[in-house]
């Protein structure tokens, strides 16, 4: 598919008017000051003059602050977006944008997700003072049409435009008029890398997570997570085993609980959504594979022979993050140790197939989904994926969110 611009430069709509005016000289009011006899005209023409020009001094002295109260956020696709103020309420096509919001404290402002059945807030329950309005999300799951983009009438959308248009069915007016009417977009897809409209430049999570910080101004709360992060990773990366003792994993998407294919995750993708998988160090089970990552084009599977082939260490399913650790191990795996071959995969014989973690997963997602993954992958070193070993401070990060460092 052939790709489209989707450069949007300008104010949002509610941002755009400026107010001006012509202040009144001293020369319109000469007819009341000729008459010499007139000492009382002259003397309040003297008093009008001055409440004039100090009315326009006022006048342009708001005018520049306004100027001066404008900022610009430059992310591909877009562009440059410009804002004359701070967006107070927000849209997010995914979980990954719409957890980056949260995570700067303004949560407030989320009217509707775009694909909610994908965000996953139950994490927020685990940070003290941090949440989001269910209701509202469930009132407005799945935002991707114009008309609700015009009645939610946000300050802007936290979507890749061009998500919508090969997702979605829009076309570039369509963006270009919700842009102009309601507000900017700004976004990025970032989850995955192998998509071919998308030729524009990539983000990382952090990356993308600093432009949506610049957005809502909220860039000391970014710096603090990008330190907190940084801190973490680091802790955990120094624990690993040595590489050549780590496993190799087959990450897929199946969300049955009985599943006889699976579609399959490329870790050399580097997309967002296997970031922890990366940061962990662990080795791609499809790597000297002709295997092609799962993209809007790419829709392959492998059955359970084709796995025996490969026979990965460790295999991480998404698609069933609302169940527990046991819920899984009593469906998903229990269903793969029953298979006639699915039951002579290693990975199902030593109990290592475990949730594969969100598609989309912004800074707070990534804190916790690390947390689990190092268990999933070393229990010898992190403890076991079903015990309470926590690996990274929860009231640190809510005192981030809360603007409390």
């Amino acid at each position: 598919m052939e790709e489209k611009s989707t450069g949007q430069e300008g104010l949002t709509r509610r941002n755009y008017i400026r107010y001006g005016g012509t202040a009144l000289g001293a020369g319109m009011l000469a007819g009341c000051t000729s008459d010499s006899s007139g000492s009382d005209e002259a003397t309040t023409a003297a008093e009008t003059t001055t409440e004039a020009a100090t009315e326009t001094s006022a006048e342009t002295e708001t005018q520049t602050t306004e100027a001066d109260s404008s900022y610009s956020v430059t992310m591909e696709p877009m562009g440059e977006v410009t804002f004359d103020s701070v967006p107070e309420s927000w849209a997010a096509y995914d979980g990954g944008y719409a957890d980056m919001a949260v995570a700067l404290g303004v949560g407030d402002g989320l009217t509707g997700v775009g694909g909610a059945g994908r965000y996953y807030t139950y994490v927020y329950d685990e940070l003290p003072g941090v949440s989001v309005d269910r209701e509202q999300i469930e009132a407005y799951p799945e935002v991707r049409t114009k008309e609700e983009f015009y009645e939610l009438d946000n300050d802007v959308h936290l979507y890749d435009p061009n998500m919508l248009i090969n997702w979605f069915d829009w076309d570039q007016a369509d963006v270009d008029e919700i842009a102009e009417n309601v507000a900017p977009f700004v976004g990025n897809l970032v989850f995955r890398r192998s998509d071919g409209w998308h030729d524009y430049r990539y983000y990382t999570l952090y990356e993308a997570f600093e432009k949506v910080a610049q957005v809502f101004q909220r860039e000391d709360r970014y710096e603090a997570f990008e330190a907190f992060h940084d801190e973490f990773i680091a802790e955990i990366q120094a624990e690993l085993p040595p590489a050549d003792e780590r496993p190799n994993v087959f990450l897929t998407f199946e969300g049955t609980t009985e599943p006889e294919t699976f579609s399959p995750y490329r870790l050399n993708d580097k997309g967002t959504s296997k970031k922890q998988w990366n940061d962990l160090g662990v080795t791609d089970a499809l790597s000297g594979t002709d295997i092609e990552n799962l993209s809007t084009t790419n829709r392959g599977e492998l059955d359970y022979e084709n796995l025996l082939e490969i026979d990965p260490d460790v295999i991480l399913v998404r698609g069933h993050e609302r169940k527990t650790p046991e819920e899984f191990r009593d469906t998903v795996l229990a269903y793969m140790e029953d298979h006639p071959v699915g039951g002579e995969l290693a990975a199902v014989q030593n109990g290592r197939v475990y949730r594969g973690g969100y598609l989309f997963q912004g800074p707070i997602h990534n804190l916790f989904l690390t947390e689990r993954a190092a268990k999933q992958l070393y229990p010898d070193v992190f403890g076991d994926v079903t015990g309470d070993a926590e690996l990274f401070d929860r009231q640190r990060v809510a005192d981030i969110v809360n603007g409390e460092f």
